[in-house]
């Protein structure tokens, strides 16, 4: 209870709007850095509930943890790690929602795999370091590019063009061996036209639970043409990742007496021994190539054009005991008269995809009306297999013979107009119209070897509109509906469901400005219809199963503030205050279908909160206070007591020291952090499974339940130097 109580005191990071008056400028003209996320982003006054974060602000804990760990203290935020400290696979969760229900873009180009709808930001390792800006839309948002958002919507603006030569060196070293070096350059603009910049990075960490290890390597290289009306971007940037997995989570017994045991790779030599497998890894390297064409006719007319091929391979590697040979096309073999049917063996499971995407849209802007409309195409193809690259026992087979293969292909094209019109300097109401029009399919086999024939068209409707009111140069309130869709993801087609999400989003807000203080509050209801809810289970990859919930609900309060206390003390609050439910929830239980009524959402915390405190005690200082508190939660829908995770309240210290006037050198800033500085043994994230059990009392079936547990880093460090030049 003391927790709870200390909680509602903590501050966050909350939202980083500048504060500003919502009259606007009809002689300001955007930039042409703007014009690339215009068509996915919103205006600071807009009814759209969203956060932004600038480049300054990320760079100040940018020591090699991932996106989600930088937006940790963001309103309704949860992050995870499995590898328990933020390097490797990360995940984000906004407003209980997971991170496949989150839309995120680049550039305006989708970044979520158009199969699994999962954002992999592993594949793109210390991308942080190439980010401008960054606006996190609660919520349905407004219209975007790509599967339509659940949760929340995440959009990412690369560098902007510099006009000055500059360079950085930055590196970094921490707990569990965990080290960032990045290295950045620019041209500036050469004949005041051109520029080259680009970045090469590499992590690598051995992680909080045992062989949990990272090695992680990325590239961004940029080209731009730019002149008072025209910015043209050539971009080309990726990442290669192998990390040891660590998606297997482990039991409670073992969360109390080895929490970071890692059972990945277990198993049994000739002799009895238990080993671990020593390249039970995950491989991937992903490359995006981007053009980005952005002009300016006038002060009131410009246009944006963004073309983009991604191509993404890899696999996952496994250690596996007595498998059967009919699974691998094995035929049986006699060895001294014995004939062998099974084998240890090691396999990989691949995936080898193309993704094809073409972004364009024009904008009018003048005093009244800010429209937008454009169009979104892309394409994508994507093969899974599997291979043996090693057995015991090989039978008639050769090196890397496919034992299954699966293809998926999907087409999306989307069109969209959404305008603002500004009644007067207190009146502005919005509206956004979007159709897109999916369809998918898929043939072979999928990795269990089961075929999976798909073939199917969705189209969607998705409204939005919103009103603004201004009621003092302080004061604004808005309110906003918007409705979306989702069409069901590869691994849902699998167990059968083809029935598309719905969901109804209402928003009514206030923001409050004055000269020390701003404040963000909004009240929200989504509804929804067949929302594809997380079970609580995994599947033989560590990937979360979903079930059709049929209704459910999510309602609840959001405040962030940013209160600049003394000139040199600056607080950022924010709370998250929610009810989400199961509308008469359905499930087995002992043998039979029992109505559990209105249950909790899996994963679904009822209260979050989280802070900032920024203190300069001197010119060039900064402190930073970080907490988080986030409530407790159901890995399931059957509100188990077995599946609940406990709350947990965690601290952070960030050090930030810039050393100016240096001959040669624009600056060096030395950065530290420490997480979880009171060493709270928590678990931000697990599993939950249930099963029938008629051996025990024959007749009579009886539900088991059972958890897994993912435990986070206790106390653990990072300490960085970034030379600017």
């Amino acid at each position: 209870m003391k927790h709870f109580i200390f909680s509602c005191l903590i501050f966050s990071i909350g939202s980083q709007l500048v504060a500003q008056s919502v009259v606007v400028d009809s002689t300001k003209v955007e930039s042409l850095e703007e014009v690339i996320v215009k068509s996915v982003r919103v205006a600071a006054d807009s009814p759209i509930t969203h956060s932004n974060l600038e480049k300054e602000e990320l760079e100040k804990r940018n020591l090699g943890q991932d996106i989600p760990y930088l937006l940790n203290y963001l309103p309704s935020v949860v992050t995870t790690s499995d590898a328990g400290a933020g390097v490797g696979y990360t995940y984000i969760r906004v407003r209980g929602s997971d991170g496949s229900r989150v839309n995120v873009t680049l550039n305006g180009i989708p970044f979520n795999d158009a199969e699994s709808q999962g954002s992999f930001f592993v594949n793109l390792p210390d991308f942080t370091s190439s980010v401008q800006n960054l606006q996190l839309q609660r919520g349905v948002g407004t219209s975007t590019n790509g599967s339509g958002a659940f949760g929340a919507s995440l959009n990412m603006l690369t560098d902007a063009v510099s006009e000055t030569a500059q360079g950085e060196f930055a590196n970094s070293f921490g707990s569990y061996n965990t080290r960032k070096h990045t290295v950045k350059f620019s041209t500036g603009l050469l004949k005041e036209h051109i520029e080259i910049a680009g970045r090469l990075s590499t992590i690598k960490s051995d992680g909080y639970i045992d062989r949990a290890r990272s090695d992680l390597k990325s590239y961004f290289l940029q080209a731009a043409f730019k002149d008072h009306n025209t910015l043209i971007k050539a971009i080309t940037f990726g990442g290669r990742e192998e990390t040891y997995q660590a998606w297997n989570g482990i039991d409670a017994e073992t969360l109390v007496n080895d929490r970071t045991f890692n059972p990945s790779g277990m198993y049994t030599d000739a002799e009895g021994i238990v080993q671990f497998y020593n390249n039970e890894v995950d491989n991937y390297a992903q490359d995006h190539y981007q053009l980005l064409w952005n002009q300016r006719f006038n002060n009131n007319w410009s246009s944006n054009l963004a073309i983009n091929y991604t191509y993404g391979k890899g696999y996952f590697e496994q250690y596996k005991e007595d498998e059967p040979f009919e699974y691998y096309n094995f035929e049986p073999i006699v060895i001294n008269g014995e004939t062998i049917e099974t084998t240890d063996l090691i396999r990989r499971r691949w995936l080898d995809n193309d993704f094809y995407a073409i972004n364009a849209n024009v904008n009018y802007r003048d005093n009244q009306v800010d429209i937008t409309t454009g169009a979104f195409f892309s394409k994508y193809m994507g093969d899974h297999f599997g291979e043996v690259i090693w057995a015991r026992f090989a039978s008639d087979s050769e090196i890397r013979d496919r034992y299954y293969f699966g293809t998926g292909d999907k087409n999306e094209i989307s069109i969209f107009s959404k305008a603002t019109w500004r009644l007067d300097d207190q009146w502005s109401v919005f509206a956004d119209l979007q159709g897109r029009f999916i369809t998918y399919e898929t043939s072979g086999l999928t990795s269990d070897k089961l075929p999976l024939e798909v073939d199917e068209s969705y189209q969607f409707f998705n409204p939005k509109a919103g009103v603004s009111y201004q009621v003092n140069i302080k004061n604004q309130l808005y309110a906003s509906y918007g409705k979306a869709h989702r069409e069901p993801r590869r691994s849902d087609f699998e167990q059968g469901i083809f029935t598309p999400e719905k969901l109804d989003d209402f928003e009514l807000g206030w923001r409050y400005v004055s000269e020390n203080t701003t404040v963000n509050s909004n009240l929200f209801y989504m509804d929804y219809t067949d929302q594809l809810v997380l079970t609580g289970a995994l599947d033989d990859v560590g990937a979360p199963i979903r079930a059709t919930s049929g209704k459910s609900y999510r309602v609840g309060l959001e405040i962030d503030a940013s209160v600049s206390v003394l000139p040199n003390l600056q607080i950022r609050p924010n709370i998250a205050i929610s009810t989400n439910k199961n509308k008469d929830f359905i499930t087995s239980r002992d043998g039979e279908l029992v109505n559990l009524g209105n249950t909790d959402i899996s994963f679904s915390p009822q209260f979050i909160a989280g802070n900032m405190i920024a203190y300069t005690p001197v010119k060039n200082l900064e402190l930073g206070f970080l907490s988080k508190f986030v409530g407790e939660q159901f890995m399931g829908n059957i509100d188990s007591e077995v599946s609940k995770l406990d709350s947990f309240f965690i601290n952070d210290l960030s050090v930030n020291y810039t050393l100016n006037r240096i001959p040669y050198l624009e600056s060096i800033v030395f950065s530290g952090l420490v997480n979880n500085i009171f060493n709270v043994k928590y678990v931000s994230n697990g599993y939950f499974y249930t099963y029938d059990d008629d051996f025990s009392d024959p007749g009579t079936i009886t539900t088991v339940e059972g958890t897994g547990y993912y435990p986070q880093a206790t106390t653990n460090f990072l300490l960085g130097a970034t030379v600017k030049f």
